[in-house]
């Protein structure tokens, strides 16, 4: 088989071209290298945005410098593929309020071209959306524990309202390409899927306060530096490990059920900020600093997802949990201290 990944240098990206070039098949990654991200963290942001196309090079997967904006080269690379997985966007809320312009040319546009080369070429897709879209009126529906907020019922499923709340840039984009998938799975018969992921974390990020905040964590407590906790630190996720993210992506492919789904770890992989810092200083085997910031614009303290549909549908569930995941983290920024470390 014959794959195309945009963002393939990405978090997520990389370990889905890992995947699927050691099952043997043909990988593409297609990805523009920006270090916009990066160059926030305070890393060493070229060695960090060089690490994963190394890693892919040895590997045998395709790369492609190239820009999800460019239909013309998209639509190129596109050419006898089996299989495009949808992974480069925009992601963190904070940026798009910055640069709206760049948050919806990437997230809009940058789908709305994945899905017409879909269709052209009458590919399968799948495109990375977030729990996002479901806005931050949840807010409302929380009671505050000891270590995290608490909602009963303790999942949420795909018929809860989205876009409620308020809403950042962010929000809209996300929506706006889960809108044109569904689009293209109505108009034009396109088996697509968009994948609603909840907090994603493993090996390969480059976590920073803007996005990824597991990995965030893990790096800090690592290199000795404070963890900036923005609110009281009880917001719960339910974090999903990247290799079972991939096979989410695989699970669609081999079942070709369109449509949308909630793609999280859902009840047993739920933790909170602080409750994920506990782990981190149990596993690293010492004290870490933490700051209490005040809580940022549109945060949302709480999702659970509930799975039903992707299991009933795919055949498919999460199978790392909280710990396991977070050591494997910790093991590989360990091995690659010297990225984090400032430029």
């Amino acid at each position: 088989m014959k794959v195309l990944i945009t963002g393939g240098c990405g978090f997520i990206g990389s370990h889905t071209c890992e995947y699927y070039i050691k099952k043997g098949d043909q990988v593409i990654s297609f990805d523009n290298m920006t270090k916009y991200e990066l160059t926030r963290t305070g890393y060493a942001a070229d060695s960090a945005r060089d690490y994963n196309w190394n890693f892919l090079k040895k590997l045998g997967v395709n790369l492609l410098k190239e820009d999800i904006r460019d239909y013309d080269k998209l639509k190129e690379a596109a050419k006898g593929c089996d299989f495009i997985i949808h992974t480069a966007a925009q992601p963190a809320m904070t940026i798009s309020e910055e640069d709206p312009d760049l948050d919806f040319s990437t997230n809009v546009l940058g789908t709305f071209n994945v899905l017409k080369v879909a269709r052209d070429y009458k590919i399968p897709v799948v495109s990375c959306a977030t729990i996002h879209i479901y806005g931050n009126e949840i807010n409302k529906e929380l009671e505050e524990g000891e270590t995290r907020y608490l909602r009963e019922p303790i999942e949420i499923d795909e018929k809860y309202p989205v876009m409620e709340g308020i809403l950042t840039p962010l929000h809209v984009s996300k929506r706006a390409a889960e809108l044109y998938v569904q689009t293209f799975i109505d108009t034009y018969n396109l088996e697509a899927a968009s994948f609603r992921l909840t907090g994603l974390y493993g090996p390969n990020q480059f976590g920073g306060e803007d996005h990824g905040w597991v990995a965030n964590f893990a790096i800090r407590a690592i290199l000795g530096e404070p963890i900036n906790i923005y609110g009281a630190g009880k917001q719960v996720r339910d974090i999903l490990y990247a290799k079972d993210a991939v096979r989410a992506f695989d699970a669609f492919y081999k079942n070709r059920k369109s449509g949308i789904y909630n793609i999280g770890g859902a009840s047993k992989t739920s933790i909170s900020l602080i409750e994920c810092v506990e782990i981190i200083k149990e596993i690293i085997g010492k004290d870490v600093q933490v700051n209490f910031c005040p809580d940022r614009f549109g945060d949302l303290r709480y999702f659970v997802c509930d799975i039903s549909k992707a299991k009933e549908k795919l055949n498919w569930e999460p199978t790392v949990l909280p710990k396991e995941g977070i050591n494997n983290l910790i093991d590989w920024v360990k091995e690659n201290i010297n990225l984090f470390k400032k430029d």
